[in-house]
């Protein structure tokens, strides 16, 4: 069986880009475009957008054949546009048209191990030298890459991608369209340890992780099992590269989070969040809808409320670091005078009366 790239050269009009899009055009709708590339350096023949007014100045230089922008611009632009009130998106949606991923052949690659009472559908692809566990079920049109380890017992639903050696653990459960990149573990221990004066105890992990459809983990992205529930991911969630999930953690639908972000176990985060890079989250904690977190923050209790927050300190320059070090050495003598000048004033403004 023959397990192959298989990569065809895409061409669309601007007309056919429209329709499938679902977006109006402004311009010559037979113009075709084969690919996309940044305002600044596309070529005749190429797509781009303008969502960052700082780039607003490459519409007159630019040589793309076609530009996405919001209607309030289309007079400085002499080339075909899209017109969208959200150019970001409809860049991401074209993009998507244009994307070259590998097409594996269906079926098992003759190096791939599969255990006792494995069902995979017709449609799926094993690559070589995956191992999949007792048990599991693997959905219709589901491409599993190279190397991939799948625990015994678990569920990958329809048209997941598993890029290569990525490792599932016993018992977890993935829906559809589930896109798991390299290197990330699903299901691994949680760090549960009980105390004793002889030293720890591993609290085991009994639990699973249940990853709902249309969820995306970065690569090396660790999601640990549940200690007695289950670690849980909701739809269309997307995680970036080197996030640490702890057990028992729960995110929401929609929401997306940055790279090295640590999560500690029993943590809640709700629906549509936005976190940022190497944000630290306290464990048994809940976040509601529509939070969005700075970047290097740390959140140490419960948010109830939607809106930003942050935590973070942004860099300076050593020497006006060091004033203000300095400065936060004497807050505490700072706050007693004030109170205490407090104190002399409301004893004198006393006497007064």
């Amino acid at each position: 069986m023959a397990f192959f790239t298989k990569l065809i050269m895409q061409v669309y009009t601007i007309e056919e880009i429209s329709k499938k899009l679902g977006v109006p055009f402004k311009g010559d709708g037979a113009v075709k475009i084969h690919g996309v590339a940044p305002l600044k350096t596309a070529k005749l023949g190429q797509a781009s957008f303008l969502d960052a007014l700082k780039y607003r100045k490459y519409l007159l230089s630019t040589e793309a054949s076609l530009i996405i922008l919001s209607e309030k611009l289309l007079a400085e632009c002499s080339t075909n546009v899209l017109i969208t009130n959200n150019p970001h998106f409809v860049f991401a949606k074209l993009a998507g048209l244009f994307q070259q991923l590998p097409i594996r052949s269906v079926g098992i690659h003759p190096t791939a191990v599969i255990e006792e009472n494995v069902v995979v559908a017709k449609s799926a692809s094993i690559g070589a030298h995956c191992v999949i566990g007792a048990g599991t079920m693997i959905g219709e049109n589901t491409i599993i890459e190279a190397g991939v380890i799948i625990g015994e017992n678990c569920k990958i639903g329809a048209d997941c991608r598993i890029w290569a050696n990525v490792t599932i653990y016993y018992g977890v459960v993935l829906g559809k369209k589930v896109q798991i990149h390299s290197g990330a573990v699903i299901g691994s221990d949680g760090f549960g340890l009980a105390q004793s004066p002889l030293g720890w105890e591993k609290v085991p992990q009994l639990g699973s992780v249940l990853i709902h459809d249309d969820v995306e983990i970065g690569a090396n992205t660790t999601i640990d099992r549940g200690t007695l529930d289950i670690t849980e991911i909701g739809r269309g969630s997307k995680l970036d590269n080197q996030i640490q999930v702890g057990h028992n953690v729960k995110i929401g639908e929609h929401t997306v989070i940055a790279g090295c972000t640590g999560i500690a176990g029993s943590t809640k985060i709700g629906n549509y969040c936005m976190i940022g890079g190497a944000v630290g989250i306290n464990g048994h904690i809940e976040i509601c809808d529509k939070v969005i977190i700075a970047a290097m923050s740390g959140v140490t209790k419960s948010i109830t409320t939607e809106g930003i927050y942050s935590a973070s300190f942004p860099a300076i320059p050593i020497n006006e670091w060091r004033k203000q070090a300095v400065a936060i050495r004497h807050v505490d003598k700072l706050t007693e005078t004030v109170k205490k000048l407090e104190q002399l004033l409301m004893t004198e403004k006393t006497a007064i009366d």
